[in-house]
Parts: structure tokens; sequence; C-alpha cells
């Protein structure tokens, strides 16, 4: 985290304890003043004319940080180096927020064991504002405080505890935090001493960037001689001091990337030793056992080996690492929401397209609905027409047999008219026998009239024949008017079975017979044969009748 964004955070806090009525606006007397201590504490030369210049105007009514932060970047933060002592500027700044923030009832830890979570805060909070710590910073902060107390990590406590706290905000301010631990929810078991010790540890290492620190012998360099100091290992130092309160510090050990550090045997009475090698000098130490020894061999090279890497603190890397994780991950969660709400989208386009076909196929169906009634309708008069076509070609069936009956009686007919001409011209030829015979001498007429007596008897036989054949005549004329009445109901039920069909599809044209010639009468009733046959069998009778004449 660069300088800048770390001391905006405590400047936020004493900005907002300014801010009484939580407006986002602090009165400018009160703004002057905490310029001119920001600038005492960072060693920044003050310029009071720069800051009457910069509120100077007719208005006397507070300003908002909007108005603050262009005078805070230019005046302070751009000219501040990193040569003050953070201690104080976050004790400055501390002693300003905690005075309206801090509640200090049930809290089991002192004002300073509250700062150092305070600036602890300052260092896991994300740079957003307001300022919060999340859960995960959280977890990682309450795990360094119970490993730093000796106690063990309670997984299902904090896991409770992480979805109380997800039912509610998800993080919490800097006085939350001092209220959780302030309180000994995770330390329960623990001494209030046990607990501030631990806090001072886990504020060592995260603020003062203290990988350890403990008592040790070292060999001073111009008396030889041996003393026991209190050594504190830092990224780019080793400092000792005569005792661990720090009040007095008796030196520093400088590192860089070429020292170096190595194991050395037992000498002088001394044991666990090892030594510092700088580029001016080197330092003699010896740890109180073998494993402490080790340790600090360990912690020195790790520093070492940052410092020719050229990177930070462990736990400054961790933290980094960390946020660009959650930074990942929100950015991953953004494209995910950003993502699901495109899908969204096109699922409510889909909807609304598969909605627009649901109605597309409801009307769709509608039709095929209506268009199979309509096909149901026309199938059915199909099947109707189809059965009139089968009744129609019965009727015509019907009417082609009672025309070859009608056929049957006229040839019938016509054979009994021919034998009843033959007949007649028989008759007739007896009867001219008969007119000769009278005329024939007195001697014959005795033998003419028993000839004409027999002639008598053949004609009362040839008109009973005649009479007979007259019957059979009136008969086949009667089955020739049945049969006429047949074909004239076949030709009514054709015509009948027509309309029908024209009426329903207009398909049907019905093929009638033609209109027969008006029928000749004779004296027993309508003749057989038409006015040429009439005229061709009355010359064939002229002719036979003319021939006897000849020959007598």
């Amino acid at each position: 985290m660069a300088l800048r964004d770390e001391l905006l955070k405590s400047i936020w806090h004493a900005f907002t304890a300014l801010d009484v009525d939580k407006s986002g606006k602090v009165s400018k007397s009160q703004l002057k003043v905490l310029s001119h201590n920001l600038c005492t504490v960072m060693r920044i030369p003050h310029d009071p004319v720069a800051l009457e210049e910069h509120f100077k105007d007719d208005d006397e009514g507070p300003v908002s940080t909007q108005g603050y932060m262009p005078y805070l970047n230019k005046f302070i933060l751009d000219k501040v180096q990193d040569n003050f002592n953070r201690q104080d500027f976050n004790r400055m700044c501390w002693t300003l927020c905690a005075r309206k923030n801090l509640n200090r009832t049930h809290l089991l830890i002192s004002d300073e064991d509250a700062f150092k979570i305070w600036c602890i805060f300052n260092f896991l909070s994300e740079d957003k504002y307001p300022l919060a710590i999340v859960t995960e910073e959280i977890e990682y902060f309450l795990r360094k405080l119970t490993e730093a107390m000796g106690g063990s990590w309670v997984e299902e406590r904090f896991e409770d505890y992480k979805l109380e706290l997800c039912t509610k905000q998800q993080c919490l301010s800097a006085w939350e935090i001092i209220t959780l631990v302030g309180t000994g929810t995770f330390s329960k078991g623990m001494d209030r001493q046990t607990l501030s010790m631990g806090i001072t540890e886990v504020f060592h290492e995260l603020i003062l960037d203290v990988f350890k620190q403990g008592y040790m012998m070292k060999k001073g360099h111009k008396r030889k001689n041996w003393t026991e100091r209190w050594f504190l290992l830092k990224p780019n130092s080793i400092s000792y001091y005569v005792s661990e309160d720090l009040a007095e510090k008796k030196g520093d050990i400088l590192l860089d990337g070429n020292c170096c550090v190595e194991s050395l045997p037992d000498k002088e009475g001394k044991k666990c030793l090892f030594y510092v090698k700088c580029s001016d000098k080197s330092y003699e130490i010896s740890a109180s056992d073998k494993k402490r020894k080790q340790e600090w061999i360990q912690a020195i090279q790790t520093c070492i080996s940052l410092l020719k890497l050229g990177r930070p603190a462990p736990h400054r890397e961790s933290r980094q690492k960390r946020r660009e994780l959650r930074q990942k991950q929100q950015a991953e969660q953004e494209e995910l929401e950003l993502r699901m709400k495109e899908l969204q989208t096109a699922n409510e386009d889909k909807q609304q397209e598969l909605e627009a076909m649901r109605k597309v196929r409801q009307e769709m169906e509608e039709q095929v609905a209506q268009k199979s009634t309509e096909l149901e309708q026309y199938l059915q008069r199909v099947r109707e027409l189809e059965d009139m076509y089968h009744r129609l070609e019965d009727a015509l069936e019907e009417e082609r047999s009672a025309r070859q009956d009608e056929e049957t009686v006229r040839r019938l007919q016509a054979r009994l008219l021919e034998e009843e001409a033959t007949k007649r011209a028989e008759l007739e030829q007896i009867h001219l026998h008969q007119q000769r015979a009278i005329s024939e001498t007195e001697a014959e007429k005795q033998e003419l009239e028993k000839e004409g007596t027999a002639k008598e008897n053949a004609l009362q036989a040839a008109m009973l024949q005649l009479e007979q054949l007259e019957s059979e005549r009136q008969g086949a004329l009667e089955q020739y008017q049945d049969v006429m009445q047949k074909l004239e109901d076949a030709a009514n039920n054709t015509r009948t079975w027509k309309h029908k069909v024209a009426h329903h599809e207009g398909l049907v044209r019905l093929i009638q017979p033609g209109s027969k010639g008006p029928q000749k009468i004779t004296n027993w009733g309508p003749a057989a044969f038409t006015d040429a046959e009439l005229s061709l069998r009355k010359k064939d009778w002229q002719e036979r009748k003319n021939r006897p004449a000849q020959t007598q």
C-alpha cells in the first residue's frame, strides 16, 4: 500500500470525528486546526498563508471533503516524506476520533490496545470509504491473534459468527472490530494480560513490520564482553534495546542484499552462536537454545532474501495478494452478474419470442382446427357426393336395364306385328280367293260353297288365331307399358339425382335419352313402327294384293 493511502485512512477517521452532525462537512476553523496539526506531526513546513488563501471566501459555513481534498493533496500529502514517526501521526488521528466513537463499556482491553487494533484495522481495511474490514480479513486478524495468545483456532465458532455477520452487513467498522476483540468474544478462557500481549504481538508484526523479537546475548565490538539485549528484527534492520520496553535503544544492524547469516560453533563458554555479516562489520549473537537459534537464523535469512528480491514483508505481500484475489473475484462476480443479466435479458427476449411463437402457434392451431373443420366438412361433402355418385350409377344401371327390357319388348312387338301382317296378308289372300270363287260359274258354286264353307271354317280358325295373336299383342303391349313406366321412373330418378348432384357440386352432368317422335296409333293401339317402316310394309302389302289380280 502506498504511503499516501495509509495516511488518508487515518486522516479520514479524524475528519469524520470532526463531522459532528454526520453531514459530510466540517467547519473551516476545525479544518485549519487539523491541517496545522498534520503538518506539525509529519514535519511539513506549515504555510498559513496558503491555508488562508485556500479557505478565503465570503461563506463562513462548513466545507465538504471534496472541498478539503485539493488542499490536503497539494499542500500536505504531496510534500510528505517518510521521515516522521508514523505512530505519533496515528496517535494524533486516534485522539481525535476515539474521543467520539470509542465505547469503553464492557471492554476488557486498555485504550492502548484499542489504539493498536485501530491501527491494524487501517492496515487490513479496504481502500474504499467509509472504511470497513471484510470477513476474510477479520478471520485473518483473529487467527493471528489466537496464535499470538497461544490458543487454538476454532473454525466452527467463526463460521457461526460469519453466518451471523452475513445476515447483517458482511463487514465491520473500526469501532465494531475493537468491540469484537475487546469484549473477548474469541478469547474466552484468556486473561486480560494474555489478550493484551497477543494484540501487541500482532501489532508489532503487521504495523511495525517486526518479524521476530526476543532476548539474546550480543558480543561487544570494543570490550568483547557478552551483554543481554532485546532484539527486534524488521525487514531491513535488526534493532537491539536494553529491555523489551524499547525505552533505550543501543544500536541497529542494517541489512541489505549483501548481508549473510551463518551458524558458529560453541566457544568461550557460549552456545547456540551465529553471526550476522554486513558490509562494514559482523555481529556475534548467542540464542538461549538451538530452536531459537534456528528460528532467528531462518528469520534473518528471509529478510535478506526479500531485500535481494526487492519484495515487501510477507504479511504485506499476502495482504496484497488477498486484495488482488478479492478484486479478481469481485471482477469475476461482476462479470458473472453481467453475464447473468445478459443471459436474463436474452432469456426474457427468448421468453418473449417463445410467447410470440406460442401465440403464433395458437393462431396456427386455431387455423389448423378451422382448416380441419373445413376439411372434415369437405370430406363429408365428398362422401355425400360419392354416395350420390353410387346412387346415380345404380339409377343409370336401372335405366340401362329398363332400356334393355324396352328393346326386348320392342322386338317382341315387332315380331308380333310382323306375324299379324302375315296373317292379314293370308286373310286378304283368302278373301280374294273367295271373291274370285263367287264370280265363278254357278256350277262351281256348290263346290265353291263347299269350298267356301271350308274356307269359312279356315277363316274362322284364322280369326280365332288372329284373336289369340291380338290377345298376345295386348299382353305384349301391357308389358311394354310396364317397361315404359319403369323407364320413365328411372328417368325421373335420374333427373332427381342429377338435380341433387348439380346442387351440391355442379360436377355431374346427366346424359338423358333423346326425345321420341309421335307414335302411330293403329286400330289395335300404339304402333311399334315408324312412318317409313309402315310405308315400306304398305307398299309390300299392295304389291302382294296386286299380284293375284294380275294372275287372273
